[in-house]
């Protein structure tokens, strides 16, 4: 039986991607700040575990109790929206802490565990933002950015060992609770000059055609870690598939 851990399996991508592999058979080491068992239906096949991944002890906690993988994904992540201008720096660190930093230290983590094993697979979730420029969103889209470089370059180093490196790339998902957890991260970040701008901004959102829903992105993860064509990356969701497309 294959084995994969998951970050930020508390909603959104992360869980549904953790149901889909566990429906598929594979054993799913599920990770969140604080495990709530009632998210997934009780399986044999299923190991609930606390990660943060902005703490390097947590993130080799994790990795001790989950024992031999097959692949991982790095999907926990936080957003923000708003002007950059009146981002707080703080806010930018955090954003970078869990989105970009955080993505590393999971690959840090499980890098030598795959080298020693003779390879394996590491998904990283990033975002259509590093397909087009999207406006309010300037220290996301750089936290993203900087995973989508990384992996990139990663992939090159960890092919002599088996490793096979992926990038998964959700569009808009407006069914995920990424506004409602930025909600208080967010608050205050449309100054009166921006007012006008935003409004246009956010009116586009309401009315897009194409967005991603939570399954594309399981879809998407699993077609990753099953690929062995050497592809590097994954858009998912209509509105993703169009962008890469576009390119």
């Amino acid at each position: 039986m294959k084995s994969i851990l998951i970050t930020g399996c508390s909603s959104g991508y992360g869980l549904v991607t953790a149901r889909h592999f566990l429906a598929q058979g594979w054993r799913v080491v599920a990770t969140m700040r604080t495990p709530r068992p009632e998210l997934f239906p009780a399986s044999p096949n299923l190991q609930l575990l606390a990660l943060d991944v902005t703490d390097v002890d947590s993130i080799r906690a994790a990795f001790d109790a989950a024992g031999d993988l097959d692949a991982i994904v790095n999907n926990a992540g936080i957003g923000v929206v708003g002007a950059f201008e009146a981002t707080p720096m703080a806010t930018v660190d955090n954003v970078f802490a869990t989105n970009t930093f955080g993505a590393m230290a999971v690959c840090q983590a499980a890098i030598p565990r795959l080298r020693v094993r003779g390879g394996g697979v590491l998904v990283n979730v990033t975002s259509s933002v590093t397909l087009a420029r999207m406006p309010l969103a300037a220290a996301y889209a750089a936290s993203k950015a900087a995973v989508d470089a990384f992996t990139a370059s990663l992939a090159f180093e960890l092919e002599p060992f088996g490793i096979r490196t992926k990038l998964v790339m959700p569009g808009y998902g407006p069914t995920t609770a990424f506004a409602a957890n930025g909600g208080e991260r967010m608050q205050g970040l449309v100054p009166p000059a921006y007012a006008a701008f935003a409004e246009k901004v956010f009116a586009g959102f309401a009315n897009v055609t194409m967005t991603t829903h939570e399954t594309d992105v399981a879809e998407a993860v699993w077609r990753a870690v099953q690929d062995s064509t050497g592809q590097l990356r994954f858009p998912a969701g209509a509105d993703a598939v169009a962008l890469a497309q576009a390119r």
